[in-house]
C-alpha cells in the first residue's frame, strides 16, 4: 500500500497561478500600507488557492514483481568441443539454483544456436539478449549472464542495458588449435597453367611445443589419393599447382590433426576451381575430298576457341594423271613434325575416311597409338575403304581401334539408333532432345544415313547401333587416352538437313568433350550439388545395379542413403544437412565431397575462449567476465545500481523493487464547504481586525 496527495485544479493552472500572483501583489499592498490584518488575509488567499487546487489523498494497493535475470546460454558449435558442454550444464544449474533461492528474483534462460538454414551464420548472442530484454519490463532487470566462449559475431549490435552484465568463459586454460585457410583461390583456370593458391595454417592458443611451428597437410584433388606435406605454421604458403582436367576441379586440403587440438572442423577447406581450355587444337586428317570433309571442317573452324590443322590428301602418290611436277606443290606437309615431334601438342586427332596410301608411313601411325596411351584422344570416322585391302585397320592403329571390319558395306537407309547402353551413356543420353525432328515422331527422331561399314566390336562399348544393329559408334579407353569410332561416313546429312537432320554438333561436342576427360561426361560418377542445406546426390553408371550411398558428416557420422532411378544409368536422392562443413560420398568404388557452408564454418574461426569482445560491455554495465574453469559456481551478491557488481569469484545483481499497481483510491483532503468556511472566517477577521 502507498499514500499521497494529488491535485485536480477546478480551474487551469495558469488561471490558478495568476490568482496566485494577484493575491501576492495584494498583501504586498497590503504591508506597505501597514494593515494589521495582512496575516488574515494571507491565510484567506492560501485556502482559497488550494480549494481550487481541489488536493486528493491518493491511496495505492500494489502487488510486488520478481526481478529478472536474463542468463543468455551459448548453444552454438564451437561449444560443443571439449568439456565445454559439461561447463554449461553445471554453470547453468548452479545459477538457477543459487538466484532462484533468493528472494523475490526469478530466471529466464534463452539458448542460442546457429542458424544452419544461412551460409555463415556464426553465434548471435547480442541479438538474443536484445530479444530477451525487450519481452521484459527495463524495471524488473536484475541483470544479465552470458555463458560463452567469448566469440561472438554480432557485439556491435550492443543496446543499453539497465543493469549489470556478466560473462562465464567456458573452455580450459590449456585450449589450443589449428585452423587451415585459404587465403587466396581462383574461380577459374587454364588448363595445362600453373595457378598459385594462398594459405595459411594458423595456430591458436597454448600450442605444446614439440608440435609448435609446424604442421602435415593432406592434399587431394577430386577423389584421387592425398599427398601430405610437411609446412611451417602461422606463415603464408604459395602454392603453385596445374589442373588435371576440364570442369569443375575440387581441391581437399587437410591439416592432419594432433591429439589435444580443440576440434578438427577448421581442418579442412574444399576449393572448386573450374578448368577452362584456352584453345582445342584438333588435327583432321582427311582422306580423299567428299561431301561430308567441308561438315567436318565447318564444325570446328565455327568455333572460335578450336586451333584447327587440317592435312587432306588431295593426290594420293600413285596417281598418275599426266600433272607435270613442276606444277605440284613446292612446300612438304611436315607430317614428321606433326605426327612424331609435336603430336602431344593436339587435344584431338580425328581421322576422317582416312585410308593406308603410303603418305603416314607406320612410325608415324605407332606414334600416334603412343599418343593415345599418354592420355591423348582419337576421332575415327570411317569409309567404305575401312572395310578394304587399303584400311587402316591394317596400319598400326589397330592396336587401339575397338572395332575389327568384316569386309562387308551396308549400302541401304537406316536409322542410327541409340542402344540400350547408349541410353545410359552421358555422350548419347537424351541425344534425341537436340534432333530438330524432336517430339514430331520417336520413332524417327531424325534423318536417315546410306552408308554403313560393318565391323565386329572387340572392346569398348556400343552406344549407336545402325543395319541389323550391328555397332555404328563405339567409346573405348586405350591406355591413359581415349578414343572414338564412327563406322560412317554419312554424318554430314544430319548438318544438311536431310529428311529433318539430326543432332550432329551436339554429337561431335559431346564426343570430344567425352575424349577431353570432362568431369560431367564421365560414365562412372558420383555428384553431390547443394542448394541451401538441401543436397541432391545423383550417381551415374553404365551398370544396372543401384547402390546406396555413405555420407560421412562433418562430425564424423555415416548416414547411408538409397537412391531411386531417375533415369537409364542415373539413380538419384535427396539429402538435408543438419550441419555447415565438408561431407563425404561413397558408393564402395565412387567417392565425392561437398560442403555446406563453409568448410571450415565462421563458427570454428577462432575456438580459444576469451572475453576480449565481449569486454567493453560488460565494463559498461560495471559488470565482471569469469572463466568457468578457475570459478565452477560464483557467489551471488545484491549491490546498488550503478554501483561495481563483480569481483573474482562473485557477481552483483541489482534489485530492482518492481510492482504493480492493483487498485487505486482517492478522496477529497478536506470538504470543499470546510474550506470556504474558513476562508470566509479568516476574511471576516481580518475586517474586524482592521476597523479596530
Amino acid at each position: 500500500m502507498d499514500m499521497n496527495i494529488t491535485f485536480a485544479p477546478l480551474i487551469p493552472w495558469p488561471v490558478l497561478g495568476g490568482l496566485g500572483a494577484i493575491a501576492a501583489i495584494c498583501l504586498i499592498f497590503s504591508l506597505w500600507r501597514g494593515l494589521p490584518g495582512w496575516a488574515l488575509r494571507t491565510l484567506a488567499a492560501c485556502v482559497l488557492l488550494l480549494a481550487l487546487a481541489e488536493p486528493s489523498l491518493q491511496q495505492e494497493q500494489r502487488e510486488s514483481l520478481s526481478d529478472i535475470v536474463l542468463v543468455v546460454i551459448d548453444r552454438t558449435e564451437s561449444q560443443t568441443v571439449s568439456v565445454r558442454p559439461e561447463q554449461i550444464t553445471k554453470a547453468v544449474a548452479a545459477l538457477v539454483d543459487k538466484i532462484g533461492g533468493l528472494d523475490g528474483f526469478e530466471v529466464k534462460t534463452v539458448e542460442v544456436t546457429n542458424d544452419i538454414s544461412k551460409r555463415d551464420d556464426g553465434t548471435h548472442l547480442i541479438a538474443a539478449l536484445n530479444r530477451a530484454a525487450n519481452e521484459v519490463a527495463a524495471n524488473r532487470l536484475a541483470g544479465a549472464v552470458l555463458i560463452t566462449d567469448g566469440q561472438v559475431h554480432d557485439v556491435d549490435i550492443a543496446a543499453s542495458f539497465p543493469a549489470p552484465i556478466h560473462v562465464f568463459l567456458t573452455g580450459e586454460k590449456d585450449d589450443w588449435d589449428r585452423r587451415l585457410v585459404i587465403k587466396n583461390a581462383p574461380a577459374f583456370a587454364i588448363l595445362d597453367e600453373d595457378i598459385t593458391l594462398s594459405l595459411r595454417i594458423e595456430d591458436q592458443g597454448d600450442v605444446p611445443e614439440a608440435v609448435r611451428g609446424h604442421a602435415r597437410i593432406a592434399i587431394a584433388i577430386d577423389d584421387g589419393d592425398a599427398v601430405e606435406f610437411t609446412v611451417e605454421t602461422n606463415t603464408d604458403l604459395e602454392m603453385p599447382l596445374s589442373l588435371p582436367h576440364g570442369g569443375v576441379n575440387v581441391l581437399q586440403f587437410n591439416v592432419i590433426p594432433v591429439e589435444g587440438e580443440l576440434t578438427k572442423r577448421n581442418n579442412s577447406a574444399v576449393v572448386s576451381i573450374n578448368g577452362v581450355r584456352d584453345r582445342l587444337r584438333v588435327l583432321l586428317v582427311s582422306g580423299e575430298p567428299y561431301a561430308g570433309e567441308r561438315t567436318w571442317r565447318n564444325l570446328l573452324k565455327s568455333d572460335s576457341t578450336v586451333d584447327l590443322v587440317h592435312f587432306t590428301i588431295l593426290r594420293p602418290p600413285e596417281k598418275q594423271d599426266g600433272v607435270p611436277v613442276r606444277e605440284l606443290s613446292l612446300i612438304a606437309f611436315p607430317t614428321r613434325e606433326l605426327f612424331l615431334e609435336k603430336v602431344d601438342e593436339f587435344d584431338l586427332i580425328i581421322f576422317d575416311r582416312y585410308t593406308k596410301r603410303g603418305l603416314l608411313p607406320n612410325p608415324y601411325l605407332q606414334s600416334v597409338v603412343d599418343y593415345v596411351k599418354r592420355g591423348g584422344a582419337v576421332l575415327v570416322a570411317s569409309g567404305s575403304d575401312f572395310a578394304g585391302v587399303n584400311s587402316i585397320y591394317r596400319t598400326p592403329l589397330a592396336a587401339m581401334l575397338p572395332a575389327q571390319p568384316t569386309a562387308r558395306v551396308y549400302e541401304r537407309g537406316y536409322l542410327p539408333t541409340i542402344t540400350d547402353l547408349g541410353k545410359r551413356h552421358p555422350v548419347t543420353e537424351g541425344l534425341e532432345a537436340f534432333s530438330p525432328k524432336f517430339g514430331d515422331d520417336p520413332n524417327k527422331p531424325w534423318g536417315r544415313w546410306f552408308r554403313h561399314i560393318d565391323a565386329t566390336r572387340k572392346s569398348g562399348d556400343v552406344v549407336m547401333s545402325g543395319v541389323d544393329d550391328r555397332p555404328l559408334l563405339l567409346l573405348d579407353r586405350v591406355g591413359e587416352g581415349r578414343i572414338a569410332m564412327l563406322l560412317s561416313d554419312q554424318a554430314w546429312l544430319w548438318s544438311r538437313g536431310f529428311e529433318g537432320g539430326g543432332p550432329q554438333l551436339e554429337l561431335l561436342r559431346r564426343l570430344a568433350h567425352w575424349m577431353m576427360k570432362e568431369p560431367e561426361l564421365e560414365e562412372e560418377r558420383l555428384t553431390a550439388t547443394a542448394v541451401g542445406q538441401s543436397v541432391t546426390i545423383v550417381r551415374r553408371s553404365l551398370a544396372e545395379e543401384n547402390k546406396p550411398v555413405t555420407i560421412e558428416t562433418p562430425d564424423g557420422a555415416q548416414i547411408i542413403l538409397e537412391l531411386t532411378d531417375a533415369a537409364p544409368g542415373r539413380w538419384q536422392g535427396e539429402f538435408k544437412g543438419a550441419q555447415n562443413g565438408l561431407y563425404r560420398l561413397t558408393d564402395g568404388v565412387l567417392s565425392a565431397v561437398f560442403a555446406l557452408g563453409p568448410t571450415a564454418p565462421r563458427e570454428f574461426e577462432n575456438t580459444i575462449a576469451s572475453g576480449d569482445i565481449l569486454k567493453p560491455m560488460i565494463t559498461t554495465t560495471k559488470g565482471v567476465v569469469l572463466a568457468l574453469h578457475k570459478v565452477s559456481s560464483p557467489k551471488i551478491r545484491l549491490v546498488g545500481e550503478g554501483r561495481t557488481a563483480g569481483g573474482r569469484d562473485w557477481i552483483g545483481l541489482t534489485p530492482r523493487s518492481a510492482y504493480i499497481t492493483t487498485d487505486i483510491t482517492s478522496r477529497p483532503l478536506l470538504p470543499a464547504w470546510l474550506m470556504l468556511l474558513a476562508t470566509a472566517f479568516l476574511v471576516i477577521g481580518a475586517w474586524r481586525l482592521e476597523s479596530r
